[in-house]
């Protein structure tokens, strides 16, 4: 073994694989939700409620995948599934030939308002609900104390809220 790694302590392991679990189950919990009431995933949901959140309502496409911490090909691909469905609209840069920007349709900003309610209904039961006021509060401390060295890297992805309170 190597002698310079620091080794999870038994608390530490125990903290990881419950924050591992907390973290798969809450999303999965949230994507069929959304499945079943909105009949969309959770990660177009995502890619709709980022749109809805920016200054026109437009992003660059290769913007909306760091935003959203997806691969080119990912979104790309979930974008013209939105776009099928009417909820996002793919429209040249007149800036730069070789970008394409997302903008959230009025039909988009409707399919998102309608799965709203179910999908803060969902996170409050399966988050919040089940946490102290107090516990809330060291939540979000520690997302943010999380979230700093993982922003720290100029490389990183910007994340939506990271600095919010």
């Amino acid at each position: 073994m190597d002698g310079g790694t620091r080794w999870l302590t038994a608390e530490e392991r125990a903290a990881w694989l419950a924050f591992v679990a907390a973290t798969t189950l809450l999303d999965g919990a949230l994507d069929r939700q959304l499945q079943r009431e909105a009949g969309m995933p959770l990660a177009y949901y995502q890619i709709l409620a980022m749109l809805s959140e920016v200054p026109g309502r437009t992003l660059r496409m290769s913007e909306l995948a760091d935003i959203t911490q997806s691969s080119q090909s990912r979104i790309s691909h979930a974008v013209a599934r939105l776009e099928r469905q009417g909820w996002v609209l793919r429209r040249p840069c007149p800036d730069d030939r070789r970008s394409t920007f997302a903008e959230l349709t009025p039909a988009g900003v409707a399919a998102l308002t309608a799965a709203a309610p179910g999908h803060v209904r969902s996170v409050r039961e399966n988050l919040f609900d089940v946490l102290s006021a107090e516990q809330v509060g060291q939540l979000a401390a520690i997302c943010r104390a999380m979230l700093g060295p993982l922003t720290a890297d100029p490389d990183a992805p910007p994340v939506p809220g990271a600095c919010a309170d």
